[in-house]
């Protein structure tokens, strides 16, 4: 159990969170449970209700044994990370609001892990799944849906949520988008005419009502698309075109931010465009970058040939 001083701070603490730094509300949610979770963690650990004066008093040793017990219920170092992270922001707050000093708790590291980089598509890749959505579907409007959606996730760089929460009122879509997407966070990006096109000719066709405030993309049955929706017809169109199962809707989004930096689109612009709300988010892609050219490098260079040939 968490004593109500504790639950009512945490609560104080969320509401801070939507407030002043805009978190979504799936963000919210996973803070309360890692933030509680750790908590109830304590309560058990030291035998008895921790109160806020008693929770100011952590130390190294009490951290080190959450750690411990995280890694014993087979948490991963990414989530427990993720974890740890919530509960420092919240004793930052929490150590501003009473006044205390929080150092054993910031101290603690973060479990190391090795990120996983975006895996997007070629060029030629990312056509063709365009090309080839289309043809899931033997409904002439659902096939003119699921290609307007997959060319809006390439041609904008939207997320699959963020294409899916266009209104009617966004139709026709003009030559840019006000986009809003994690935590609120507001861009504007640039409708390419393709993706104009394949949107107009899916209203065309489409036989329910779009209404102004409506979603602008409709089910089978005339409610809000689903995100699986466009997920099924992704791995339809992997299997057909013998792509990796790393071709999913978000990685059109991915190659729409590698083929602009292989393009020269600079890094800012493109974290802009993508609504990244930190810059080292985007500098993953450079990383992609990097290793697909040393791939090339080990495959063409002269150089390179003759070192895999002397070792064979």
């Amino acid at each position: 159990m968490i004593s109500p001083a504790a639950r009512d701070a945490l609560e104080l603490w969320l509401d801070h969170q939507r407030a002043l730094r805009g978190a979504a509300e799936n963000t919210i949610s996973a803070y309360q449970g890692d933030v509680a979770e750790f908590l109830a963690f304590i309560t058990r650990h030291k035998g008895a209700q921790q109160g806020l004066g008693a929770l100011s008093v952590l130390t190294t040793s009490d951290m080190r044994a959450w750690m411990a017990h995280m890694r014993g219920q087979e948490v991963g170092a990414r989530s427990l990370a993720r974890k740890l992270s919530a509960v420092k922001s919240f004793y930052r707050w929490l150590s501003e609001r009473e006044g205390f000093e929080p150092t054993a708790v910031l101290a603690t590291r973060s479990p190391k892990f090795q990120r996983k980089l975006p895996r997007p598509l070629s060029v030629d890749a990312a056509k063709a799944v365009i090309e080839t959505a289309e043809l899931q579907s033997l409904t002439p409007w659902i096939a003119a849906r699921d290609q307007a959606v997959i060319t809006l996730l390439y041609g904008c760089g939207l997320r699959i949520s963020e294409a899916l929460s266009l209104t009617g009122a966004d139709a026709p879509l003009p030559a840019s988008l006000r986009i809003t997407g994690k935590g609120g966070k507001e861009r504007v990006v640039p409708v390419l005419p393709a993706a104009r096109d394949a949107v107009s000719a899916y209203i065309r066709a489409c036989p329910h009502l779009i209404a102004a405030d409506g979603p602008l993309f409709k089910g089978a049955r005339g409610g809000a698309l689903s995100p699986r929706a466009i997920q099924g017809v992704m791995a339809q169109v992997r299997a057909q075109l013998g792509l990796p199962a790393t071709a999913t809707p978000h990685a059109m989004r991915h190659s729409f931010a590698t083929h602009l930096l292989n393009a020269g689109g600079d890094l800012r612009a493109i974290q802009e465009l993508l609504g990244h709300a930190s810059l080292s988010t985007t500098q993953a892609y450079t990383a992609v970058d990097t290793a697909r050219l040393m791939e090339v490098y080990a495959r063409a260079h002269p150089k390179a040939n003759r070192n895999r040939a002397t070792k064979a």
